[in-house]
Formats: structure tokens, C-alpha cells, sequence
């Protein structure tokens, strides 16, 4: 069985059925995904693969992740200029920040999505991570609060199922700010940097990203001195081990009828919840 049918945009898609019950609708438009271009100071530094919206976020929240500046305050202009099939993002850091910056370019070889790709040594791509001084102050009911929010921070996710979410939380899963991106870094990079445009303090809170919880994302987390992090899906073995070098709460395989707890230095999972248990919980 098939049908023809098309996307808001009148991209002809074509339906096919593996059983006889009811067919799934086809996305009412479909993700963007270009070329982004990373110059500093004149000098190309990265190209990835994302979603063109929320770029200015996206061009703080990338310029911190990589070290390139260590605030937001570091940071002098941004322009973004749509070229082409792609929009290159134009940054200006200040002179006491070009030897990093010289750096982080002698050490990228090739570009890759995750931002570590091209790194030249083993030892580069595990460098030491910033230990996290803040202790969460969230319980378990606050998971279940933003899992249950999370889906009406996601408008383009709803339109085109094809994306990626991050959000910031407060201590009681109300959910501060949500990007959205076709790509998982990405979509936490944009929160980052919305969270430093905003002065947001990430003391306290939590990420929660609808994602597996990979190195990079504990890694981005981290750097942005965020104490906990939540992931819809599971985390690898090299995300639960830095997680546990920088002393991040990490919670994975978070659904509406729990969550694996990772990594709890501050035992802030266990035990007593001040709020009860969440729903479907299981002490």
C-alpha cells in the first residue's frame, strides 16, 4: 500500500505501509540543515552541520564549549552573514585570546560535527575537564516535571520530527530556556549561549537533552559550569566515566517511568525526595 502526499513546504513525499492500520502522517515541514561556518578574527576555524536558527546563541554557547573564551564577555562582535547554501558566522575575540585560538586551529586537522575530530592526540581529546564546584539542588520530581514540559519547548521537533532538543532547568523542572537544532551539540551549544546572553546562573539546575549522553555533551556541560545533566537516552561508558572526574550528576534513559542515575557524587537522587517520589518511580 502507498500514497502521495507533501510536506507544508510541497516536498512530495511518498507513503508506504507495512500493515493495514492507520498510516502516520507526514511531517508538516522538514528540519533545516546547512552548512555553518566558524570563522575568528578572520581566521576559518570549523564548519558544522545545523539547524540556521538562534545562530547568535549558537555562535557563544560553540565559542565556549571550545575554549576559545571563558564568558561570554570575551566575546566582541558577532556577524552573521547568510551566504550561499549556508551562512557563515563572523566572531571577534580580543588579542589575549589569538594564542588559543592559534591553538585550537594547529590542533584541527579536519572538521566533524562533534568538534573533536582532527584533534592530533589522544591526550588532546581527554584533557582535563574544570571540576564542578556547584552541588545540584533538584530531586527526582523535577525530572518528571521537565520530562513532562519538555515536548511544548519543542515547536520545530513537532513539526518536522527531526530534531534535537536542550534544555535548562530550575530545581523544580521548570524549564528556563529550550533550543532545538538537527544536531545534539548544536542544540546544546545554543542553550549555552543563550544562557550566557541572558546571565542565567547554571548553578542549581540541570540539562536535560533529548539525546544519548555522549562524551562531548558531558563535556559541553561541564565547561559551562552546569552541575547536572539529563539525557532521554542512554550514555556511554566514556560519558559516565568524565561525568565522574568532574564530579557531574548524571541521569540517563530518562522516561516517564523513571531514569537510570549515572553518576550522584552530591547523593542528591538517593534517599528521601523533599517533594515524594515522581510518578512511576521506583525507590
Amino acid at each position: 500500500m502507498a500514497g502521495m502526499t507533501c510536506t507544508a513546504d510541497q516536498t512530495p513525499v511518498r507513503r508506504i505501509a507495512f500493515t493495514g492500520g492507520p498510516q502516520r502522517a507526514a511531517p508538516a515541514e522538514l528540519a533545516q540543515e546547512q552548512p555553518i561556518a566558524f570563522e575568528y578574527n578572520g581566521l576559518g576555524y570549523a564548519v558544522m552541520l545545523g539547524t540556521p536558527s538562534d545562530l547568535g546563541d549558537f555562535a557563544v554557547g560553540f565559542t565556549l564549549s571550545e575554549g576559545l573564551a571563558q564568558n561570554a564577555g570575551e566575546i566582541g562582535s558577532i556577524q552573521i552573514a547568510p551566504v550561499d547554501r549556508g551562512t557563515i558566522i563572523r566572531i571577534t575575540l580580543p588579542e589575549e585570546r589569538a594564542d588559543p585560538l592559534r591553538e585550537r586551529l594547529r590542533l584541527r586537522l579536519v572538521e566533524g560535527s562533534c568538534g573533536l575530530c582532527g584533534l592530533d592526540s589522544i591526550e588532546e581529546v581527554l584533557r582535563p575537564l574544570p571540576p564542578l564546584t556547584a552541588r545540584p539542588r533538584f530531586g527526582i520530581r523535577a525530572i518528571a516535571a521537565a520530562l513532562a514540559e519538555f515536548r511544548t519547548h519543542q515547536p520545530i521537533g513537532r513539526a518536522t520530527g527531526a530534531m534535537h532538543a536542550a534544555a535548562f532547568c530550575d530545581p523544580a523542572g521548570r524549564i528556563l530556556f529550550a533550543r532545538e537544532d538537527v544536531g545534539r551539540h548544536n542544540a546544546l551549544d545554543k542553550l549555552v549561549g543563550r544562557m550566557m546572553r541572558e546571565g542565567a546562573q547554571p548553578d542549581g539546575g540541570f540539562v536535560l537533552l533529548s539525546a544519548r549522553c555522549s562524551y562531548e555533551l558531558v563535556e559541553k556541560t561541564v565547561r559551562a559550569g552546569i552541575p547536572a545533566l539529563v539525557t532521554i537516552s542512554a550514555a556511554s561508558d566514556l560519558a559516565v566515566r568524565r561525568a565522574g572526574e568532574a564530579g557531574l550528576t548524571l541521569v540517563s534513559l530518562a522516561r516517564g517511568d523513571g531514569a537510570l542515575v549515572m553518576n550522584d557524587p552530591h547523593d542528591v537522587l538517593h534517599g528521601s525526595d523533599p517533594a515524594g517520589p515522581a510518578p512511576g518511580h521506583r525507590r
